[in-house]
């Protein structure tokens, strides 16, 4: 796998020096080349070790025949960053046995950082084990989240970014889920949420916090199956803690008001 994403990961920084030509699907979601050179890639690579396996692809692969292992493939994790020039994308493979997450691995290209995880055997970053942080409150943490690339207006996460950010030392939005949960992982984050992602987005960082020692679960505390589209990760520590505000911000208790920017101009 690790081989498979770096081949990938390479491929998509020859296309982003290149600055590719930016394309379009549905609303606003940006589609380019590499998205797609990058999938059939990894396509290729997985059927010619294991033709027997199933894979799913952000870009459309569906190759669906009940097989007992599945794999979940983001070919480029932030495209909206890529099309843009930005620096913080990744490929995501996440390999499953029987619908339970078996094995994941995320690269960055950019900064040649490779996270891997397997059931039962740690998490890693370049062949070096690495464990969640250990930051006790909410308040001393530093976490991540996303919001969706359409329908921004649909969505409730601008309350919960408003009423984290008062609570914690500092909310991120970087624009790469699966690098948010490996940051998690890594400790660099403390803690992240987003809702509405898919099993490409998620399926390898997952298993990588847990694998490092994280917790994941749902906005309830729930487990998170794999194509669950709801995520909280943390360091463990503040998790009861970020699902304590969140059931607050869900019920409206306790919430300051969100600033009102005419009383702000005067």
């Amino acid at each position: 796998m690790s081989e498979i994403a770096r081949e990938a990961g390479a491929l998509l920084m020859e296309f982003y020096r290149q600055r590719v030509k930016i394309e379009y699907k549905g609303d606003a979601d940006l589609v380019t080349a590499a998205d797609r050179a990058s999938e059939k890639l990894i396509l290729e690579r997985i059927r010619t070790r294991w033709p027997e396996h199933d894979v799913v692809g952000e870009e459309g692969t569906r190759i669906e025949t009940g097989a007992d292992y599945r794999w979940y493939v983001d070919p480029l994790d932030g495209t909206t960053n890529f099309a843009h020039g930005f620096p913080v994308f990744c490929v995501s493979l996440g390999l499953t046995y029987r619908g339970q997450r078996h094995a994941g691995v995320l690269y960055d290209p950019t900064r040649d950082e490779l996270f891997a995880a397997e059931t039962g055997k740690g998490a890693f970053l370049n062949g070096a084990k690495i464990e969640v942080s250990k930051t006790p409150r909410l308040a001393d943490s530093l976490v991540a989240t996303g919001f969706p690339s359409h329908k921004r207006h649909k969505n409730p996460n601008i309350h919960f970014y408003h009423v984290v950010t008062l609570r914690s030392h500092g909310v991120r939005r970087a624009g790469s889920a699966a690098l948010d949960l490996a940051c998690v992982a890594a400790g660099r984050f403390d803690g992240f949420w987003e809702f509405n992602l898919n099993a490409w987005d998620t399926c390898a960082g997952i298993l990588i916090v847990e694998e490092a020692g994280g917790k994941v679960s749902g906005m309830k505390g729930e487990p998170v199956e794999v194509t669950d589209r709801n995520v909280v990760a943390s360091n463990g520590v503040i998790h009861d803690e970020i699902l304590r505000t969140f059931d607050q911000i869900f019920t409206g208790r306790d919430l300051e008001e969100l600033p009102d920017p005419r009383e702000y101009r005067k």
